[in-house]
């Protein structure tokens, strides 16, 4: 398994977390940021039908409208992904 550069990202503590140093759960607004995101081979030259993904991250594939990246992304789970584009080709084919 690939392991995630995380020197990069800014980690904030929950709000579900606790005073007494128990129950931390730290988040990141901006691990996204991190990824490299590329355009889908299926979108168009256009303008129009743009998604982009990154793949380089260890068991996760985030989404994005490559016409607005300021937006929230879809973040799906690596397998996931994988059975979702597998039956993309079975039936596109």
């Amino acid at each position: 398994m690939r392991a995630i550069d995380l020197s990069s990202v800014t980690w904030r503590k929950s709000s579900y977390s606790n005073t007494d140093g128990g129950n931390c759960v730290e988040v990141s607004d901006d691990l996204l940021r991190t990824v490299a995101w590329r355009k889908s081979s299926h979108s168009n030259s256009d303008g129009g039908q743009c998604l982009e993904f990154a793949d380089n991250l260890p068991s996760l594939v985030p989404v994005r409208d490559s016409k607005a990246p300021a937006r929230a992304a879809l973040v799906f789970g690596a397998a996931a992904w994988g059975a979702f584009i597998g039956s993309y080709r079975s039936t596109s084919a």
